[in-house]
């Protein structure tokens, strides 16, 4: 599973991508955890409000940080 967190370098985004990785600690097998802060490649997934969290290249929220259950249960369904 390929994890991306989109964000420009805020405090939020920093935030997301340790929430990922914490979440990811907790799940079995393979998964990657990316940071994009590429503005042009975020715009290509057309997000508007970041933090946004990306799994296997699906847009799965936008605008807010999530803790560790949520990111969970996106990666559970």
């Amino acid at each position: 599973m390929k994890i991306e967190v989109l964000g420009t370098g805020c405090a939020k985004c920093k935030a997301l991508e340790e929430v990922a990785k914490e979440a990811i600690s907790k799940l079995e097998g393979f998964h990657s955890v990316e940071k994009v802060e590429d503005i042009m490649k975020i715009m290509e997934y057309g997000v508007v409000s970041t933090p946004a969290l990306v799994v296997d290249g699906e847009v799965k929220s936008t605008g807010k940080l999530l803790n560790v259950d949520e990111v969970l249960k996106i990666l559970k369904n």
